[in-house]
């Protein structure tokens, strides 16, 4: 199993106590010590949860951050997303540049993107994906 770059939806499903997430995040953990997702997806998080003034939440996020690992952003990731942002848009198949963003993470940083946005992923070349959430 390669290492894995837990994306916003996943990670989301798994602070909310979905089971099939859950089994599959402890599934993980028996090979790695941690969960690791990127400042992209901290920052979907952080941004939701004080939007709906979510403070208790942001707490328990915050608390599960610090325990576990943020992937930064560099300037090679995003570059590499800037790439992939230009193959997409001559296709006419874009992708979010959220989602670009993170790509550019994981493709860098040789990791399996875990999602449940397959659909949308799925069109950016050479990005690996997993979805723990049908496992």
């Amino acid at each position: 199993m390669n290492r894995a770059l837990v994306d916003t939806d996943i990670l989301s499903y798994y602070l909310t106590g979905d089971k099939t997430v859950i089994k599959n995040v402890k599934q993980y953990l028996k090979q790695y010590e941690l969960i690791e997702f990127s400042l992209i997806t901290y920052y979907e998080i952080v941004g939701g949860l004080l939007a709906k003034n979510a403070l208790r939440q942001l707490t328990i996020f915050e608390e599960f951050a610090a325990l576990n690992l943020i992937i930064p952003m560099p300037q090679n990731s995003t570059k590499i997303s800037a790439e992939l942002y230009s193959v997409l848009r001559k296709t006419g198949k874009t992708v979010d540049d959220i989602d670009l963003l993170i790509a550019g993470i994981a493709i860098e940083n040789e990791m399996i993107m875990v999602t449940n946005n397959e659909n949308h992923l799925r069109r950016i070349p050479g990005l690996k994906i997993e979805n723990w959430k049908k496992k």
